[in-house]
Formats: structure tokens, C-alpha cells, sequence
């Protein structure tokens, strides 16, 4: 597991709890990512057939997980859905998950972020010419001596704003409902049931039970969550799968992903009291693996993942999370074996194999870079915004000495980063050693007439 960012240029849409508005909007706003190989595969595997019935099968889009401890998600462009880590930890069930991915999925199917832009350009528009209309009876109004003119033109300013505000949200709100009916109709498509969606409402809606007294609904970008309870209920009752269960190998995945993320996220005490000692379970000795190597005992955290491996020697995540113990721990040569293993059982984990790569290079032997250069650069074909895969990538190539690849890695890591002056300033040189036409140069070429897109 590892922390990265990314910058969300685009507008937010579709979060699956109540949010104030201006964030829900901010222009280039970073947002810290965590990158983990087994939660992506778990997710990916809970989406892939909601994808494929919203008619979005062939499409490339990614589930990225954000390192906040809120129940939340939203669609911030065309391809992306994010997930917030605390909805990951606080779904109880895959299917209070899959749930939330048909919600996000309905945003995207729906294009509601296309018309959702059209609807803040009309709301700004909206609210300009209240807010003009607002100012020129202030000015009318301070200039004719009436008393209490100028301030009734002040508010009358506020409201034209607070006009557009409105309007704007019940747009909103009207798209969160579309994407809650478009998530029940993906869910009976594939045969799955739509009680975890009602128990993520059920829980919302116990939530804001009090503070729904004093607040205002129509000043709300979702409806309150008692009114979309009953409004998936009805449908979700007359589904025939709606009791059907979650499949029991998901369940078993969902709750060491669960495990692992309560562990890396919190602290020690918070661990301990989701997994007491007196819980033997998978999930539990999973947890306190982490916490122990978390917590500067790397000897304990790998006897205990040893532990794991014995029970389940076929987990890749286990061989993984003993690799990245031993190689963070400053053991790359014993992390080798374990990573071997892990990528053995998971061949498409691009995380994983880029791993291994950082472990031969670090490993100081100059005999496995052959090795190590083919795990990196086929780990970042499936996995190319990886940052520290570019940089092992780069010294590999120069420890071979092959300068020019040296410079293309490092080049395709500032781009990946966002630096794209440096990017294209490593790309140049990289040119200039490179066959002109070569694939190499075509990667260094592209770099090199970038121009970024205008926001």
C-alpha cells in the first residue's frame, strides 16, 4: 500500500453522502490516493459487470481510491471513479460496495457531468443577473433617499445569488436520483441483489435523523437520505435476487481488504478494537501483521505474514506485503523471493511487479538488472502512473549503461508526476541519443509535443 496524488481538474459529481458545494467544484484541487494492488483488484472485479450492463464494458475506467476516512465517491470526469477509503472500510458487506459503484457508474452512463457543467453555467448565469438586477436597485435606490432602499437592493443581490445556488442544487439532486435508479437497474441485470444499497441508506438516513430538523433540504446538493431510502426500497423489494447473497470468496476478500486498510489508515488502539486479540480470523491476523510493521517491529510483522502464507499459501497479497516489509525494512535481497512469488500469482498486477523491480535493482547486484528492467517496464504497462516505477527504471538503465533509456524513464516519471517541463527537458535528451523513428523515440517524441490542454 502507498500513498500518491493527483490533480481533479475537472467538476465533481455523484458523492454518495452529503457534501457542501464549493469543494464539490474547486479547479485543480490535489487529492492524496492510496495505491494498493489487492483493494484495485477487488474493486475492479465488484465493477466490472456493472460497467458491462451501463453499456460501459469496452470503456477505460478507473476506480481510484482516496486516502480519506469519510463515507464518500464521486465522478470527477469520464473515466474516473473515486472512492473514498473510509467507504471501502465502512461497507460491511461487498454488496454495500457494489452498490455505491452502480451509484457512480449511473453518473457516468448518464453523462451527468457534461450536463452538470451546462447547469453551473446556467446558475452562474442565473445568478449574475440577480445580483445586477440586486445592485442597480441599491444604486436606485441610495440615489432616490428612500429609506431602506439601498439595503432591500443589497439583499435582493444575495438572493440572486442564493437563486442560482438553488437552482443549480435541485439540478443536482435530481441527477442523484436518476444515478440511484440506474444503479438498481445495473444491480438486476447482473443478478445482485440491492440490500446493500438500502443498508448504506438505512445507516445515512439514522445519520441525519437529528440534523434534518434544522436543515434546509432544498439548500442540499443529494436528497436527504430517508427520501432516497424509500425511494430504492420500493424497487429494491420487488427485485427477485434481492435476497440473494454475496458470494462467499468475496466475502472472505472484502474483509482482509477491510483488515488491511484499518490497519494502514489508523492507529494501533483503533486496530486493536476492531480486532481484538480473542479474534483469531483471517482478517484479524492480517490487521496486526500490518500494525506490527507499522509500528518499527518488522521481525514480528514477518513471522506473523509467514503465519498468513501457511494458511493460505496461494494469496498473493500475502507474498506481497512480506516483500514490501523486508524492502522497506532495508532487506531487498530477501524481499526478491516472496515478490517472485507474488507475481507468480498474480501476473497483472502491475503494483506488484514494479515492486519486484525496485527490489532487484536495490538488491546491488548488477546480474538481475536484465530481470529487473523487464518486471519494471511491464509493470508500468499496466500500471504507468506509477512514479517510483520510472525512477527504478531509470537507474537501471544507467547502472547498464544505456543513458539514453536512463533519460526516456526519467522523462515518463515527470510527465506521469505532472512536471512536464522536466518531462520534456529529459525527453529532449533522451532524443538526441536515441534512432530517430525507433519506438523509444516516438515515446521521447510524444513527450516532447505535449502541449497541456487549456482548462
Amino acid at each position: 500500500m502507498r500513498l500518491t496524488s493527483l490533480a481533479v481538474i475537472a467538476a465533481t459529481a455523484g458523492a454518495m453522502v452529503l457534501t457542501s458545494l464549493a469543494p464539490a467544484f474547486a479547479q485543480g484541487r490535489r487529492v492524496s490516493l492510496i495505491r494498493d494492488a489487492e483493494a484495485e483488484a477487488l474493486i475492479a472485479d465488484y465493477a466490472r459487470p456493472i460497467l458491462k450492463a451501463a453499456g460501459l464494458g469496452g470503456a477505460t475506467v478507473e476506480i481510484k481510491i482516496v486516502n480519506d476516512p469519510s463515507f464518500n465517491a464521486f465522478v470527477a470526469d469520464s473515466r474516473h471513479i473515486f472512492i473514498n477509503a473510509g467507504t471501502l472500510m465502512q461497507s460491511e458487506t461487498p454488496n454495500e460496495l457494489i452498490g455505491v459503484i452502480a451509484h457512480e457508474t449511473g453518473h457516468l452512463a448518464g453523462n451527468h457531468l457534461a450536463r452538470l457543467r451546462e447547469a453551473i453555467r446556467k446558475a452562474q448565469i442565473l445568478s449574475a443577473i440577480g445580483m445586477i438586477g440586486g445592485a442597480a436597485a441599491a444604486v436606485g435606490g441610495s440615489s432616490s433617499g428612500v429609506p431602506g432602499a439601498g439595503r432591500a437592493g443589497a439583499a435582493a443581490a444575495v438572493g440572486g445569488a442564493q437563486m442560482g445556488q438553488r437552482s443549480l442544487l435541485a439540478y443536482q439532486r435530481t441527477e442523484e436520483s436518476a444515478a440511484d435508479r440506474a444503479a438498481l437497474t445495473y444491480l438486476e441485470k447482473t443478478g445482485q441483489s440491492a440490500r446493500g444499497m438500502l443498508d448504506v441508506f438505512e445507516r445515512l438516513a439514522d445519520q441525519q435523523l437529528f440534523s434534518a430538523m434544522f436543515s434546509d433540504p432544498y439548500a442540499l446538493s443529494h436528497p436527504l437520505a430517508a427520501e432516497r431510502l424509500s425511494q430504492v426500497r420500493t424497487v429494491a423489494e420487488q427485485s427477485r435476487h434481492f435476497g440473494k447473497a454475496d458470494d462467499p470468496s468475496l466475502v472472505a476478500r472484502h474483509a482482509l481488504v477491510r483488515a488491511k486498510f484499518v490497519a494502514f489508515t489508523g492507529d494501533a488502539n483503533k486496530t486493536a478494537r476492531a480486532y481484538p486479540p480473542n479474534d483469531t480470523s483471517l482478517a484479524a491476523q492480517y490487521a496486526r501483521a500490518v500494525v506490527a510493521w507499522r509500528y518499527g517491529d518488522p521481525r514480528s510483522a514477518v513471522r506473523a505474514v509467514d503465519a498468513l502464507i501457511e494458511q493460505v499459501p496461494s494469496n498473493a497479497f500475502f507474498q506481497e506485503l512480506k516483500g514490501q516489509i523486508l524492502l522497506e525494512s532495508g532487506q531487498p535481497r530477501q524481499a526478491i523471493e516472496p515478490l517472485r512469488r507474488a507475481v507468480k500469482l498474480a501476473p497483472k498486477a502491475g503494483l506488484i511487479r514494479v515492486m519486484l523491480g525496485h527490489a532487484l535493482v536495490a538488491s546491488g547486484e548488477d546480474g538481475v538488472l536484465k530481470e529487473a528492467i523487464e518486471h519494471l517496464t511491464k509493470g508500468l504497462g499496466d500500471d504507468p502512473d506509477n512514479g517510483i516505477g520510472y525512477r527504478q527504471l531509470a537507474i537501471a538503465h544507467a547502472r547498464t549503461g544505456n543513458i539514453a533509456l536512463a533519460d526516456l524513464a526519467t522523462a515518463q516519471g515527470a510527465f506521469a508526476g505532472g512536471d512536464i517541463k522536466a518531462a520534456k527537458q529529459y525527453a529532449q535528451r533522451a532524443q538526441a541519443k536515441l534512432k530517430r523513428g525507433s519506438p523509444a523515440w516516438l515515446r521521447a517524441d510524444d513527450i516532447v509535443t505535449y502541449n497541456p490542454p487549456r482548462s
